[in-house]
C-alpha cells in the first residue's frame, strides 16, 4: 500500500493506478479551463469548446497512440514509470505432490492489444461522454416539459401570419419537426434518457468492484477494459526505462529511411517528422507543466476577484463630542463609573437605549415610573 515508483515490486499499488486513472480527466478539465480564459480575448477559440469532447478525443489519440507504440503503456501510465503486459497462463504440473498450479507469465503487447487498448482508452471514453451530454439534455427537456407543460412550439418561433393574407399558413418549421430524421432524434434521445442511468450505474460498480478487489489483491487486473484485453499494468524496471529511449529512436530511424522521393521531398518530410517527434517529446512534460500553471492562474485570478469583491473595511469614526450641559441641566461625572442621577458608583448598570447614558438600575427605574404615574 506505499507509494513506490520504481520501488521494489512489479504490481503497482492502488493508489499509482488511481492516479493514473484519474490523470486524463484532470488534464481534461485543466485544458477546457485554459481554453475558456483564452476564449475570453480571443472569441474564435469558442468553437473549440463547442467541440470539445472531439478535440479532447484527437488529442488523447495521438498521445495514447504514441506513447503505447514506444513505451506500451497508456499515456498517463507512463508518467508513472508503469507498463502494460500481456498476461499467458500456463498449468505447472507437479509429479510429486500430484497437483497443478497456474503460473502467469508476462510478455510485450500484441498489435491487436494496443489497438484495442486505443479502443478503450480513447473511442469508449468519448462515446460515454457524447452520451452523458445527450441525457443531460433529455433531463433537461424532461424537466422544463414537467414545469411548463409539453408545448414544443413557441409563438416567437413560428411565422404564424402572414404578411401579405394576413391569415394563418403552414410553415416549413413544421414540416421540418415532423420529419423522420427529428423523430429518429427524439427517440434516440428519450431511449438514452431511460437506459443511460442504468447502463451508468453498471459500468462505475464494476469499476468499483475491481478496484476493491485489486486494492485487496484479489485479482491483478484494475479494470474491466484490462480484464478484457487480458493485460497486466505492471512497473517498469530500471533496464526498461533505460531501453525506451533507443526503442524509441530506432523507430524514428526506421520511418526516416522509409522515406522516398526527390532530396528536397525527403528533406522536407524529414523536418516535418523532426517538428512531430519534438512536439511528441514535449507533450507529456508541456501538457502537466500546464495543468499546473494553469491551476496557479485559476488560484490567482480567484483570489484577486475575492478582493476585489470583499467590502473595504474603514476605522471606527472617532467618537462624538460630549454634549452641552443645559441651564438646569444635571453634568455628566468626569468618572465614568459614577452615575449622574445619585452620584455615586454604579450599580447595576443600565443603559437607555434613547440616549445611550448609563445610570444605576435603581435611579433610572426610579425617574421613568415616576414619569409615567
Amino acid at each position: 500500500m506505499l507509494f513506490q515508483v520504481g520501488g521494489q515490486g512489479a504490481r503497482p499499488t492502488f493508489f499509482e493506478m488511481s492516479a493514473a486513472q484519474q490523470l486524463p480527466a484532470s488534464l481534461r478539465a485543466a485544458l477546457t479551463y485554459s481554453i475558456g480564459v483564452l476564449a475570453l480575448r480571443r472569441p474564435f477559440l469558442h468553437r473549440v469548446l463547442d467541440y470539445e469532447d472531439e478535440f479532447f478525443a484527437l488529442l488523447m489519440l495521438v498521445l495514447e497512440s504514441h506513447s503505447l507504440r514506444t513505451t506500451d503503456a497508456s499515456f498517463s501510465e507512463s508518467l508513472y514509470g508503469l507498463r502494460r503486459r500481456a498476461v499467458r497462463i500456463r498449468v505447472k504440473k507437479d509429479n510429486t505432490l500430484s497437483d497443478s498450479s497456474d503460473v502467469i507469465h508476462h510478455s510485450g503487447l500484441e498489435k491487436y492489444q494496443k489497438r484495442l487498448s486505443v479502443l478503450f482508452l480513447v473511442v469508449l471514453p468519448y462515446f460515454k461522454s457524447k452520451l452523458h451530454s445527450v441525457y443531460n439534455k433529455e433531463r433537461e427537456a424532461t424537466l422544463q416539459a414537467s414545469l411548463w407543460g409539453h408545448g414544443d412550439e413557441r409563438f416567437d418561433d413560428a411565422d404564424y401570419f402572414s404578411e401579405e393574407r394576413g391569415s394563418l399558413i403552414p410553415t416549413r418549421a413544421s414540416d421540418v419537426e415532423v420529419s423522420v430524421r427529428a423523430r429518429l432524434t427524439k427517440r434516440f434521445q428519450k431511449f438514452i434518457g431511460i437506459f443511460y442511468p442504468w447502463l451508468h450505474a453498471g459500468n462505475e460498480g464494476l469499476s468499483f468492484a475491481y478496484q476493491l478487489l485489486y486494492l485487496l489483491d484479489a485479482t491483478g487486473f484494475y479494470s474491466l477494459g484490462l480484464h478484457a484485453l487480458g493485460i497486466h499494468v505492471c512497473r517498469a524496471t530500471g533496464q526498461e526505462l533505460m531501453d525506451t529511449s533507443s526503442r524509441i529512436s530506432k523507430i524514428r530511424s526506421r520511418e526516416r529511411d522509409r522515406l522516398r522521393g526527390p532530396p528536397w521531398l525527403k528533406a522536407l518530410q524529414g523536418a516535418l517528422l523532426s517538428c512531430t517527434y519534438t512536439m511528441l517529446d514535449y507533450a507529456q512534460t508541456g501538457l502537466i507543466a500546464a495543468v499546473f500553471f494553469f491551476k496557479m492562474m485559476e488560484w490567482w485570478y480567484q483570489s484577486a476577484e475575492e478582493r476585489m469583491s470583499a467590502p473595504t473595511v474603514y476605522p471606527p469614526p472617532p467618537p462624538p463630542p460630549p454634549p452641552k450641559v443645559a441651564k438646569e441641566g444635571i453634568p455628566l461625572p468626569s468618572d465614568r463609573t459614577i452615575c449622574p442621577l445619585c452620584s455615586q458608583k454604579r450599580t447595576n448598570p443600565s443603559v437607555v437605549a434613547v440616549s445611550g447614558f448609563v445610570f444605576c438600575y435603581a435611579c433610572i427605574f426610579n425617574i421613568s415610573d415616576a414619569q409615567l404615574h
